[in-house]
């Protein structure tokens, strides 16, 4: 039997793919595939089959298998430092996910999104096939906890966003040998983008009425701090002024979201930086080159924030 890697940094360029003949065979394969897993089946016979495709941080994994369980508790949780989200496409069989004290009812195309930092636990019946994109927290540009909102909900394949992205995440499970190189990497990244913007977008159709204004700024300024990551004079003065608001107030909208100003842009420039340094495009780029795009003017304390964000320094993170 073939065995996948645990999601880690770095791309490999091949499709990989992985199969079981017994129950026993899958609940190893699946945890060293995703995070541990606890997996149940009452079944005396079983089959189960991934193909994976790690870039960087993202990894893209078709799971085609007999009706099974699996579950993500406090225990095994303790046990893996790094965060991630996972989004699910069903496409085909049926699925139940649950979290958070929410349930969907998963039926081919459509899409949810639940995070390994919680317990979880996923159900099929019947045999099932999904594309599993799991990925880092801080690979998103939203907070976590909006995000945390979404969890075990069903989002349609067929109604708003939905009727893009699905099919989008359809040719990603059916064209994981076309994802490679510098080519491959985009695409994923951009898949990312995509269910961001669909997140977003469900965020509104979800959120509360009485949080409504609040949160709109907090939106318009995450939006601002984005689209101004490369400017080095960005501060919270000038933020608040671009929003005809005081500091006081800009800091108390952040603080409503349990974090800063400040760590929250430093949080997306090292998010950007980080894809950069592992982007084939950019290969001919300096390291500072690409920190100072992000921003960072300072190349030692670059160095020193990127080392204690993710384990290791910026030139070791883009040869490894």
């Amino acid at each position: 039997m073939a065995t996948l890697p645990l999601i880690s940094r770095g791309s490999d360029d091949r499709v990989q793919s992985a199969e079981a003949n017994t129950f026993a065979q899958w609940r190893t394969l699946v945890s060293d595939s995703f995070v541990p897993l606890d997996v149940r089946s009452d079944a005396s016979e079983f089959h189960g089959t991934l193909r994976s495709r790690v870039l960087d941080e993202l990894s893209i994994v078709e799971v085609t298998a007999n009706g099974h369980q699996v579950l993500r508790t406090p225990a095994l949780i303790a046990r893996t430092d790094r965060h991630y989200f996972k989004l699910n496409l069903q496409l085909s069989g049926q699925g139940i996910l649950i979290q958070d004290n929410r349930e969907a009812t998963l039926r081919p195309g459509d899409l949810a999104v639940y995070d390994t930092h919680r317990p979880y636990t996923l159900a099929f019946e019947q045999d099932f096939r999904t594309l599993v994109l799991m990925f880092p927290h801080d690979a998103l540009d939203l907070p976590v906890d909006a995000v945390g909102q979404l969890t075990a909900r069903r989002m349609p394949g067929d109604a708003g966003l939905g009727r893009m992205i699905s099919p989008f995440m359809v040719q990603l499970a059916e064209n994981l040998d076309a994802l490679s190189g510098s080519t491959g990497h985009r695409l994923a990244y951009n898949a990312v983008d995509l269910v961001a913007t669909m997140f977003e977008s469900e965020l509104n159709i979800h959120r509360e009425p009485t949080s409504g204004p609040r949160g709109d700024l907090l939106a318009s300024i995450r939006s601002y701090i984005e689209g101004a990551l490369g400017d080095p004079g960005l501060s919270p003065a000038t933020i608040a002024a671009a929003h005809f608001i005081s500091t006081r107030h800009l800091h108390n909208v952040f603080h409503a979201a349990d974090t800063t100003v400040s760590s929250w842009i430093r949080a997306r420039r090292l998010e950007h930086c980080r894809r950069d340094l592992r982007d084939p495009i950019l290969a001919d780029r300096s390291v500072g080159d690409i920190a100072a795009r992000w921003g960072f003017i300072d190349a030692a304390h670059f160095s020193r924030i990127f080392r204690a964000a993710f384990g290791e320094p910026p030139s070791a993170y883009r040869r490894g």
